[in-house]
């Protein structure tokens, strides 16, 4: 069994590297998905100002790593090779590494990634280029550990693999990454 974290900035294209992961007989579980689970359990509008609210309030309740370790849970109790997707604080890295797993990064330019943003078309995505730049500085708490580090977060990584060109370059370099964490 193996159990694989993926972090990254903002519209670097996590959810594609956790798709083609689960196209290679992984399981998927979703921290964003847990966090709309429970900004809906608490009958609020889902947004991202109150998914980062919800996500970060539970780590403030919980641990900073409470998200994590509940899906990090849930897939040792599958005993199936997992993915857990949009790990964005320090100690949600640390935590998927302290339990013997790999964490992947991705990552692309900051126009490219507004670019899918925009092309993406959901609610959070309705922004301009500037405020999509403020909502994802925001994210970066180095000194707050209950709260989201993108940045922090990417730099812990196992392994950093750029998206900034086709879907088959990005699926060839994620590849290329498992067979050498294999090693």
């Amino acid at each position: 069994m193996r159990i694989i974290g993926v972090t990254g900035t903002n519209s670097a294209g996590k959810e594609e590297v956790a798709n083609y992961l689960k196209r290679l007989g992984f399981t998927h579980y979703s921290m964003s998905g847990f966090i709309a689970e429970e900004v809906k359990r608490h009958r609020l509008p889902d947004n991202r100002p109150n998914r980062i609210k919800v996500g970060n309030d539970l780590r403030a309740q919980f641990g900073a790593d409470y998200i994590v370790r509940t899906l990090y849970a849930r897939a040792e109790k599958s005993g199936a090779d997992s993915v857990i997707e949009s790990l964005r604080a320090l100690s949600e890295v640390r935590a998927i590494q302290a339990h013997g797993g790999f964490v992947l990064g991705v990552d692309a330019p900051v126009v490219l990634r507004y670019a899918r943003a925009r092309a993406r078309g959901g609610v959070k995505d309705d922004v301009t280029l500037a405020e999509f730049i403020a909502q994802e500085q925001s994210e970066m708490n180095p000194d707050d550990p209950t709260k989201q580090d993108l940045l922090g977060a990417l730099a812990l990584a196992d392994a950093v693999v750029q998206n900034d060109n086709t879907l088959p370059v990005l699926h060839a370099r994620v590849l290329k990454v498992l067979q050498k964490s294999r090693a």
